[in-house]
């Protein structure tokens, strides 16, 4: 244990050397990836049954938030290690297959938008093409999203597919988690058995405590946190600047401006309630599923209302950080314009849409959650 933890701060030593090489290219390369691996990231969310370490959600969330606090889009990449759940609801066999290997599987895909598949005597024909496909070049396995049917009661399914039968078209030119190789995946008459299918959300087939922690839901936790690593560095940045040397119009160093000061505490205290709910919400659901327990309903909106609630709050705080900072921070190459474009993007992620405070209000009143997918 010792030695995996010294190893991931030798990983994040390397990470603050190589983040401007990994945005530059647009991702995350395939050597820095299997040094996750390495730190057991990527076996976090594998069964039991096959070699996986279940991670507590907690524990996984803080390493994915600290690594975004180097980094955010390689944070981005390493919450992915959190998406195996999605997997659960494969047949016993499939995931054997999957796992034959080793548990350290690396899952990227592009499930949105969705495109037709034609069934087939095997399974489903493939043709189209999805976007986002967030860590698509290191990946041991993708996942393409494809229309539901009677049998998952119009839910939509994941394809699971091989990266070689996949072509990978590299378009990713934004501004915010640059180098997370969120790229387009193109399927030409890619046949895919139905037992290479799943129901995104659906019940899995794995009896173990993670398996019984909301599925979906911690995919938007894992997604959510990266903005809170993010702000984290924003803060830093401004607490040191803070004490740094005067302005070019000579003015007082930002330390001695009671609007500066003011200002950052804000932000800092901004930052740290809603970190602290978040890990609140994630460690009461995770006891209950320890105690033998389903996550309810009521704990489910906390954990989602948590997660969009961090996104935004960290975006804000980055943000005022920046409008606090003065004529410095303008320039292309500060470091908080990068910050700021990471931190802005989270909060636009579907699971973590302003949609779902409606969304997580209306289970807390009993009503039916206004969004699809809340769970």
């Amino acid at each position: 244990m010792a030695a995996r933890q010294d190893g991931f701060e030798e990983m994040l030593a390397e990470l603050a050397l190589r983040r401007e090489e990994f945005r530059e290219q647009c991702y995350v390369p395939q050597d820095f990836v299997d040094r996750l691996k390495r730190l057991g990231l990527f076996r976090s969310a594998t069964p039991e049954r096959f070699g996986g370490e279940t991670m507590p959600p907690a524990d996984f969330l803080r390493k994915v938030e600290r690594i975004s606090a180097v980094d955010g889009s390689t944070g981005w990449v390493a919450a992915f290690g959190a998406q195996l759940v999605y997997l659960g609801s494969l047949p016993l066999e499939t995931q054997a297959r999957l796992y034959a290997g080793g548990p350290d599987v690396v899952l990227a895909g592009g499930l949105f938008p969705v495109q037709e598949a034609t069934p087939t005597g095997r399974g489903f024909l493939l043709n189209g093409r999805w976007k986002f496909a967030s860590g698509c070049m290191a990946a041991d396995v993708l996942v393409v999203g494809i229309p539901g049917d009677d049998s998952s009661s119009g839910k939509p399914r994941g394809a699971v597919v091989r990266p070689e039968r996949l072509e990978i078209v590299r378009e990713w030119d934004v501004v915010g988690m640059r180098g997370t190789g969120s790229f387009d995946l193109v399927a030409e008459d890619v046949e895919v058995d139905r037992e290479w299918t799943f129901i995104r959300g659906g019940p899995p087939v794995i009896d173990e405590p993670l398996y019984r922690y909301p599925a979906i839901t911690y995919v938007a936790q894992s997604l959510s946190v990266v903005s809170a690593g993010v702000a984290r560095a924003a803060l830093d940045l401004a607490e040191g600047a803070g004490s740094g040397r005067t302005g070019v119009t000579g003015a007082p160093r930002l330390a001695e401006r009671p609007y500066y000061r003011a200002g950052i505490a804000e932000a800092e205290a901004a930052l740290r309630a809603a970190r602290a709910y978040f890990y609140e919400a994630t460690e009461e659901a995770w006891q209950a599923v320890a105690d033998g327990g389903p996550v309810g309903d009521a704990q489910n909106a906390h954990l989602r209302l948590s997660a969009a609630h961090l996104a935004r709050s960290a975006a804000e705080v980055v943000a005022k950080v920046v409008s606090l900072s003065g004529t410095a921070a303008i320039y292309r190459d500060h470091p908080l314009q990068g910050l700021l474009g990471d931190a802005m993007v989270p909060q636009e992620h579907a699971f973590l849409s302003p949609a779902i405070y409606d969304a997580a209000g209306a289970v807390l009143m009993g009503c039916p959650p206004t969004v699809p997918a809340f769970r």
